[in-house]
Order: structure tokens, then C-alpha cells, then sequence
């Protein structure tokens, strides 16, 4: 048998389009409506070097005072550093009311520097754990009894100290994740921004949160839907121009990573 005939010729079939997808393809989002979404998500997150990069590239006009914006990436910086003593500073030179009227989001900061003082003390064998004994009881155990989730919180933090860090139960190892401070860094960030009377989260966050929802209830209710959707603001499989909107700063999926890489680099965000 010859080499032309066991030869395998690509299919040119055109892909066939479910009825869903074609009714997504009519209503789909104007360039200008991403661009502005993802200028929002850029402001809200905290990213000025990518928001002015992105002003510049999708030629949107910057209207938020790119000071502000530093202020609470050194605020989220310091977290995610693992100086908390240094972002608390930091947050009330910003407000001193953020803290005082949030007494949650003002513990949580205290017992995440807790846990700092403990992961340093317990990094060497034989630490001396006097200052993280000393900074709980003069930090935190006065506010433990006004909550009793405080107290629970407090005293669980404290079990750190009595078992390695080599050997811990998920519930202790958690604490030590740096997870934990990206997630009180976001609660933060939040308040700031709540301070400021600007929304909390960004529109692109809770337009991909309800796509998500209305996916899930389509999937219950057994609805004629593909068996895969892409997130739904940019076409991954039909759009001509995804490249080229790609290299404006827009990602498919609008990731975090993505967003860090325009200038503002955080290895803390996944």
C-alpha cells in the first residue's frame, strides 16, 4: 500500500455549533464593556501599574487617583509578607475607624501576627516563645471574652505552640498556610474599599460568580445547555480576535495571575 494512501488528511468538517452557543454568540459583550470590566477588576484588586498599562492599551480614561490604589497594595503587600504589625500601622494612618468599627476584621489581623511571632519562634529548635506568649495576653486575651469565636480561635492558635510544625492536624496546619493571608489580606482590602464607599468586589468577580450560579441551575433543571461553557465574556473556541484582545490584557478567564503580570507582581495571588 502506498504512502498516499496511509496517509491521514485533516478533517475540514466545519464544527458544528450548539443552539446554545449560537444564542451566546448574539448577545456576546461588546470590546469596550471587557475593557471596562477589566479596568474595574484592576482598581478593586488593587493593581495601579497594570490599571495605568491597560488605561493606556485599551484607551480608557483613568478616573481613580492611582495613590489610593498604592495605599492598599502596600497595606496587601505587608500581609502577604507576613508583616502584620506593619500593615496595622499602615491601615489606620489609611482610617483608624476601619479597625475600631470592625472588631472581627481587627482580631483576625492581631492573631494572624500571633501566628507570625509563633511560626518564627517554633522555626528553630528551643525558640524562646515568650514574645508570642507575651503578645497574646496582652493583644488578644483581653478581647477573647467578648466573642466566642475569639476564644475559640485564640486558644486553638495557641495549640501551635505545644505540637511540631512537622506533625500538626489539618485544622493547626491551616494556620501556617499562607492561604491565611491572602484570604484576611482580600477581608482588608474589602473594608478599605467599603471605607471609601466603593463596592467591595469587582463586577467581573460577580458576573463570573452568577454565570456560575445560572449554569448550576441549568444543570439541575436539565436544561439543553453543552456539556462544557466557557466563562462566557470572551468565545475560547469561536472568537477571531481572541489573540489580539489577549495581547490588549485580557485574558479568557480574567485570572489573577494574569492581572499581577501587567506590573504588579504578587505571588501571593493564584
Amino acid at each position: 500500500m502506498s504512502a498516499n494512501l496511509m496517509s491521514r488528511t485533516p478533517s475540514t468538517a466545519t464544527p458544528t455549533w450548539h443552539q446554545f452557543e449560537r444564542k451566546v454568540e448574539e448577545v456576546k459583550p461588546s470590546k469596550t464593556d471587557i475593557n471596562y470590566l477589566v479596568m474595574d477588576y484592576l482598581i478593586t484588586n488593587g493593581y495601579p501599574s497594570a490599571a495605568k498599562k491597560f488605561a493606556v492599551e485599551a484607551n480608557i480614561q483613568l478616573r481613580t487617583d492611582l495613590d489610593s490604589i498604592q495605599e492598599r497594595v502596600e497595606i496587601r503587600t505587608a500581609i502577604h509578607s507576613g508583616n502584620i504589625r506593619l500593615a496595622i500601622e499602615k491601615i489606620n494612618e489609611l482610617n483608624p475607624q476601619i479597625l475600631d468599627e470592625n472588631q472581627s476584621l481587627h482580631f483576625s489581623l492581631l492573631r494572624l501576627q500571633l501566628i507570625e511571632l509563633i511560626r518564627t519562634c517554633t522555626s528553630t529548635p528551643n525558640g524562646d516563645i515568650s514574645p508570642a506568649l507575651e503578645f497574646a495576653t496582652s493583644q488578644l486575651a483581653p478581647r477573647a471574652p467578648t466573642n466566642p469565636q475569639f476564644l475559640e480561635d485564640l486558644e486553638r492558635t495557641l495549640a501551635l505552640l505545644i505540637f511540631p510544625s512537622d506533625n500538626l492536624a489539618p485544622g493547626l496546619a491551616s494556620l501556617l498556610d499562607p492561604s491565611l493571608r491572602k484570604d484576611i489580606a482580600t477581608r482588608v482590602n474589602e473594608a478599605i474599599l467599603e471605607s471609601q464607599g466603593a463596592r467591595k468586589e469587582a463586577r467581573l468577580r460577580g458576573l463570573v460568580k452568577l454565570r456560575a450560579y445560572a449554569e448550576n441551575k441549568a444543570r439541575e433543571a436539565k436544561k439543553d445547555i453543552p456539556e462544557k461553557l466557557d466563562i462566557g465574556l470572551i468565545s475560547e473556541t469561536h472568537d477571531s480576535n481572541r489573540n489580539s484582545t489577549a495581547n490588549n490584557g485580557v485574558s479568557n478567564r480574567a485570572s489573577d495571575t494574569v492581572m499581577a503580570n501587567n506590573g504588579d507582581v504578587d505571588p501571593m495571588i493564584s
